[in-house]
């Protein structure tokens, strides 16, 4: 009887662990088939938003035909105006060479201009060749007077002439014709370009300053610009640093107590953009000189009350911790997690952490166990169900 109660225990205990095996397998089926299920619901919530999704895009394709309409006669317009810059064209054009034609007959007057003048200058050659016989002439006619009518040519060439009739001498013909030559030397010769070197030179003058009080003008406003963005960037950054700094010292004192004193300063208040910012906190009982002398809870409760002061200022959607809570002691912990619990009404919180406080104080656990070697399964665990 011995021997058969053993074997129908081995049996028994066999069967068991069969039953257990298969019991593990049917809830590791019934978690695969609720996984999947909230797969599916999710596909249906994605496929339904993609079909709402396609009628937006459906209208938009047919807002973006109706402003294919508009455009089309957006573009008529445009052909109109073409046709009628380039009319404006053709008349400048007639311009052009109306004021080319001036110009050449410009041209042929400068032309004619130096043929005169080589004209006279051969003119005067010839005259002050026959000026030099005529002075020859006129000394051997002084000295034949003088000779043979025993008569001066000086005094009689200074004898007083009739009224009305104006006389030079030599020395003033002389002089006028050297200044008539001075005058013609110093002329040079005519350029016959110089007047379309005038008005190109003239038109780019023209141009550069035009561009010039455009450049000023476009340094005013952008330099008007940037001051206007620097003034309203910097109430801005203010009026957050206020709300920050007012939130980082509610938080602080929740975290810690409501003697303990921090405060945020800024190291350059009159470049605020640019200053840097120092973080104050002294717990009760302590003077610390720089955050660095704290402790590494004290330092993490600290860098958790900034977070949740900027946090404050425009709350996220949903936030994510990873193992924040591991420098904290158990004390320090429940502070931690109630804080957490308190700003869970406005956000959805993700922490990843080891501590088991932090767990059990929280609604949903998500633990990664390995079933079978090299296997990983996500096992959710709903708290508020157990609750």
């Amino acid at each position: 009887q011995n021997e058969i109660s053993s074997q129908k225990s081995s049996t028994y205990n066999h069967e068991n662990i069969l039953f257990h095996q298969q019991q593990n397998k049917v809830n590791s089926s019934e978690q695969e088939i609720s996984f999947k299920q909230a797969a599916l619901d999710q596909g249906k919530e994605r496929m339904d938003k993609n079909v709402l999704d396609a009628d937006k895009f459906k209208q938009e394709i047919q807002e973006l035909l109706q402003k294919t309409d508009v455009n089309e006669d957006e573009l008529v317009g445009f052909y109109i105006e073409k046709e009628a810059i380039e009319a404006g064209l053709q008349e400048a054009e007639k311009s052009y060479y109306a004021l080319r034609s001036e110009t050449d007959g410009i041209d042929n007057e400068i032309r004619d201009i130096r043929r005169k003048r080589d004209e006279t200058d051969e003119y005067l050659g010839v005259t002050q060749n026959k000026l030099t016989e005529v002075r020859l002439g006129l000394s051997s006619l002084k000295e034949r007077l003088s000779v043979e009518f025993n008569t001066d040519l000086d005094e009689l060439l200074n004898q007083e002439e009739p009224e009305g009739k104006v006389q030079f001498t030599t020395e003033e013909l002389q002089e006028k014709v050297q200044k008539v030559k001075l005058s013609m030397e110093k002329m040079g010769p005519i350029n016959p370009m110089a007047m379309e070197a005038y008005q190109e030179i003239k038109e780019r003058g023209d141009f550069i300053s035009a561009q010039k009080e455009d450049l000023v003008k476009a340094k005013e406003s952008l330099l008007s610009t940037i001051k206007e963005i620097d003034d309203v960037a910097k109430g801005t950054f203010l009026n957050a640093f206020d709300q920050i700094r007012e939130n980082f010292k509610n938080v602080f004192r929740s975290l810690f107590t409501e003697e303990d004193k921090c405060d945020l300063k800024l190291v350059d208040p009159s470049n605020p953009l640019d200053s840097e910012i120092e973080i104050m906190a002294q717990p009760k009982g302590k003077r610390p000189l720089t955050i660095n002398q704290l402790s590494g809870g004290e330092k993490t409760l600290t860098a958790i009350s900034l977070l949740f002061s900027i946090y404050l200022l425009k709350p996220a959607p949903f936030c994510i911790f990873d193992e924040v809570d591991a420098p904290l002691d158990d004390v320090n912990i429940d502070k931690f997690n109630t804080i957490i619990r308190k700003f869970s009404n406005e956000s959805q919180f993700i922490i990843v952490t080891h501590n088991k406080r932090t767990m059990s104080s929280t609604d949903v656990i998500y633990g990664i166990t390995m079933i079978e070697q090299g296997v990983s399964r996500l096992v959710p665990v709903d708290l508020r169900e157990l609750a």
